[in-house]
């Protein structure tokens, strides 16, 4: 696999904390990327899935996986592989992207049908200088969508991610 570069404990590239493996070569090359040295799909470095898989490994914190770019449905058969070993350590997995998930369902390509079916989350749609947004959660600018995978393709139709309750879980005495 062609990777940019990884970080072992990302905690902006999605919830908790996370590996973030930053995917080469990038089609969409959007105005004002923050990652312009992964357009090129010829530059960064080969590395194997398996030393992706040992960083993984190594941290037991991990909350998720996150394939980021780059484009990584440039290399989705690849980002595939790595998601489900992910998944088979009990992580999440989110996979930002440049294009839509409209786009994505229907190109009928099956290493894309591989990796959406390994991911929780996708981060869709291009970075837009003009949309640009501190604000908006997991995401350079407002019009990327934040998108629950698993309900959107029993659905047929982009369903929105919501982002769980930490407190859920808990419950309060009755006095």
């Amino acid at each position: 696999m062609r990777i940019a570069s990884w970080i072992s404990d990302s905690i902006v590239d999605g919830p908790g904390l996370r590996l973030t493996v930053f995917t080469q070569g990038c089609p969409h090359r959007c105005p004002g990327c923050h990652n312009p040295d992964t357009w090129d799909p010829a530059g960064g470095r080969e590395v194997a899935l398996e030393e992706l898989e040992g960083l993984m490994d190594k941290n037991p914190l991990l909350k998720g996986l996150t394939l980021s770019g780059g484009e990584p449905f440039s290399q989705a058969a690849d980002c595939a592989a790595l998601a489900r070993a992910a998944r088979a350590r009990g992580l999440d997995v989110w996979v930002y992207t440049g294009y839509t998930w409209e786009v994505l369902t229907a190109a009928g390509d099956p290493d894309w049908e591989d990796l959406l079916a390994a991911a929780d989350v996708l981060v869709d749609g291009p970075f837009l200088l003009e949309r640009r947004s501190y604000a908006a959660l997991f995401r350079g600018s407002d019009n990327q969508r934040l998108i629950d995978v698993t309900k959107s393709r029993a659905a047929g139709r982009a369903v929105a991610w919501s982002r769980p309750d930490p407190l859920a879980h808990f419950t309060v005495p009755e006095s």
